[in-house]
């Protein structure tokens, strides 16, 4: 059998491409924000993870800009070894206090940080509990730990408990790992009744806040702020690449298992660390995002008023109270048409099909930034509703 049979197999693909419904890698030739200019087409963009708008601020690029001038554009080397600037540690300690954790460890990505906490914590003997729906990067995660992985079905309290229940405590740590936000339906994880549980039950918990941080808390801190649990959240991971406006990822815990990780991770030890620019980046954004806790609250409205224009209009989306907004299209290929439908009336959105959802449940997966207008909501909106009326 030939290695390369399998790339033969990309038959939807090639049907997609043929069709001229193809949604991937369109091009960008703007700088990411409300507006974008995609493939020479100006595009109300509400496809993207940059909630706080702060991807294009002047003080974030002012800081790329002097950090490369002052470190230069690479590290050259791990964090382990020759690759910590100054500028990490000050990253590390920034986001500790803010988050009110004793200390954090970065990762080179977000879905590096995934698969170094958990590979790093959780070994042979030991059992991660997982909601179905959790990204991918924790199930790579879960993987590449060796430790038994059981899932418990989404946000259903009875079957994580039932999960529970079936582990032997005498001989095997427990890790619950839950998305704070899950990032295609937009739902938000029953955080208290998880927390309840682990207590019972003797776990820990660990929050991917990547989705979370800087859209749920009064101050942006997160799933746990905004339920009042931060004391009650083992782990903290999230992402530099949202709300941060950079590249990277973090974990945020107790001093003593932050320094486990960084002696034991695999992905930490011997991956490059964060290139100077971004580190500064993430940074001012922090900075911005502490000093200017009204953007949440303006990302909140806005989500709100698409998701109450919307409602209005009876477009069939999944309720949610953060920035994620879902639009039902069921059939993957309507799913296509409609990117392509909207891109062409000047509207970015993704397409979210099987196997990422159930067959018969496809998604336009749509995300708004604190910084749109409700003029382009409104424009929008009546773009959604002409498309979907000409799928049906």
């Amino acid at each position: 059998m030939d290695l390369f049979k399998k790339c033969e197999s990309l038959v939807n693909v090639k049907t997609a491409k043929e069709k001229g419904i193809y949604p991937y890698f369109h091009r960008l030739n703007s700088k990411q924000g409300p507006e974008v200019v995609m493939e020479g087409k100006d595009i109300i963009m509400i496809g993207s993870n940059n909630y706080l708008g702060l991807t294009s601020h002047p003080e974030v690029i002012a800081a790329g800009k002097n950090a490369i001038e002052k470190y230069g554009s690479g590290c050259s080397g791990s964090r382990f070894l020759n690759g910590t600037l100054e500028a990490h540690v000050q990253l590390e300690s920034e986001l500790a206090e803010f988050l009110k954790k004793e200390d954090v460890v970065t990762f080179s990505t977000g879905f590096q940080s995934n698969l170094g906490i958990i590979s790093a914590l959780a070994g042979r003997n030991d059992v991660i509990v997982c909601d179905k729906e959790n990204h991918a990067s924790i199930y790579d995660g879960c993987r590449l730990s060796f430790a038994k992985m059981l899932r418990y079905n989404h946000s259903d309290m009875e079957d994580l408990e039932r999960q529970l229940k079936s582990i032997d405590t005498t001989v095997s740590g427990i890790l619950i790992v839950t998305d704070g936000v899950f990032s295609m339906g937009g739902d938000i994880c029953k955080l208290p009744e998880i927390v309840a549980l682990a207590k019972k039950y003797g776990a820990r918990v660990m929050v991917d806040d990547a989705h979370g941080l800087g859209v749920l808390g009064e101050h942006g801190r997160g799933t746990a702020e905004h339920f009042g649990l931060e004391n009650d959240v083992d782990i903290y991971m999230g992402t530099f690449s949202k709300s941060l406006a950079s590249l990277g990822g973090y974990m945020a815990a107790k001093k003593e298992v932050c320094e486990y990780v960084r002696h034991v991770s695999r992905p930490f030890i011997f991956c490059a660390s964060i290139p100077p620019a971004n580190v500064a980046c993430a940074r001012a954004a922090l900075k911005i995002l502490k000093r200017e806790p009204e953007r949440v609250k303006a990302l909140r409205d806005i989500s709100n008023y698409m998701r109450d224009g919307l409602k209005k209009n009876k477009v069939d989306i999944i309720d949610s109270q953060t920035p994620i907004i879902p639009i039902y299209t069921y059939e993957d290929e309507k799913a296509f048409i409609s990117c392509k439908l909207l891109f062409d009336r000047g509207v970015y959105v993704n397409p979210v099909v099987s196997p990422a959802t159930p067959v018969g449940q496809a998604l336009l997966r749509t995300s708004y930034t604190a910084t749109h207008t409700k003029a382009q909501m409104d424009k929008a909106i009546e773009k959604i509703v002409e498309v979907l009326d000409i799928i049906k």
